[in-house]
C-alpha cells in the first residue's frame, strides 16, 4: 500500500485542445487521498468562454451547451486552490500536460500555485517505465478491469488512484513513497518551466528549443537582447514567459 506522508491530489483534466498558450480548461476532477485513506472527490465544469471544437467534444462528450452556465476558472481558482493546498500532484501524462494546463490557467488570472514542496508523480511515466501502454491498456493490465466512461475527467482520475495503487504493489521496487517512486521512475528534475522550453544543465538555465538549443540563457540573452522581447510577444506558456523573465531580471540585477 502506497504510503503518504502529505495528501496527494490526482487530478484529471479536460480541454479544449492541447496548447498551453491558447486552449483552456473545461472539466477538471481532483481525487484527493488522504494520509490515513480517506479520499475526497472535487469534479466542476468550466466554462472555457470560447467555443469548444467539435473534434475535442468527440473525445471527451463536452459541448458549448455543457458549460454555458458553468463558472469560469476565475471563478473557480480559490476553491480548487484550496482543495489542492498542501498536497502533492499526481496524474496520467500530468508532469507534461495537466501540471502545465492547470498553472497556466493560474497565471491567466495572476495567481500562482506553490511548487517549492510539492512533488509531482506522474502515473503514465511509471506505466511507461515498466510497460509501454495507455491508461486504459494500464487499467486491463494492473486492475483486471476495462475503464468506463474514459474521458470522463473523474473516471480517469480514480482509475490513476487505482492504477498507481497496484503499480506499487506490483513493482517492490518502486518502494512506497512518492520520494522512491520518483528516484526509481527516473523523473526529470532538471526542468525550469513546465513547457520545458529550458532546462537546468550544470546550474544554469538552458534552452531546450530552437536554434539556440543548448546555449545558456545569459549568454543569449546578453548577446541577443531582442530574443528576451520576442519569447515575450510570442505564443509561448505564460509560465516560460514567467521563468525566462525571472532569469532575465536576475541577470539585470547582476549587471547594476
Amino acid at each position: 500500500m502506497l504510503q503518504l506522508a502529505k495528501p496527494l491530489a490526482v487530478i484529471d483534466i479536460e480541454c479544449t485542445g492541447m496548447n498551453l498558450s491558447t486552449d483552456r480548461i473545461i472539466e477538471i476532477a481532483i481525487v484527493k487521498i488522504m494520509p490515513d485513506g480517506k479520499r475526497m472527490v472535487k469534479r466542476k465544469l468550466l466554462n472555457p468562454e470560447m467555443p469548444i471544437p467539435p473534434s475535442q467534444t468527440e473525445i471527451h462528450g463536452i459541448t458549448d451547451e455543457m458549460v454555458k452556465d458553468a463558472p469560469t476558472f476565475r471563478q473557480a481558482a480559490n476553491e480548487i486552490r484550496q482543495f489542492i493546498d498542501n498536497a502533492d500532484l499526481a496524474g496520467y501524462n500530468s508532469n507534461r500536460f495537466d501540471v502545465p494546463m492547470l498553472v497556466e490557467e493560474f497565471l491567466r488570472i495572476s495567481l500562482e500555485l506553490d511548487f517549492r514542496n510539492r512533488k509531482l508523480i506522474d502515473v503514465q511515466k511509471i506505466f511507461h517505465t515498466m510497460e509501454q501502454r495507455t491508461l486504459s491498456a494500464a487499467y486491463k493490465f494492473y486492475c483486471n478491469a476495462t475503464l468506463e466512461n474514459a474521458h470522463s475527467a473523474e473516471a480517469d482520475a480514480n482509475a490513476t488512484w487505482e492504477v498507481l495503487q497496484s503499480q506499487v504493489q506490483r513493482y517492490p521496487q518502486l518502494g512506497i513513497t512518492v520520494d522512491s517512486i520518483l528516484k526509481c521512475i527516473g523523473e526529470e528534475t532538471n526542468m525550469v518551466d513546465f513547457a520545458r522550453r529550458m532546462v537546468m544543465e550544470n546550474g544554469r538555465e538552458v534552452f531546450n528549443f530552437g536554434k539556440h538549443k543548448g546555449r545558456v540563457v545569459t549568454d543569449v540573452l546578453k548577446a541577443e537582447p531582442q530574443y528576451y522581447d520576442w519569447m515575450m510577444k510570442g505564443e509561448f506558456p505564460l509560465h516560460t514567459k514567467q521563468k525566462l523573465t525571472e532569469v532575465f531580471n536576475r541577470m539585470m540585477l547582476k549587471k547594476g
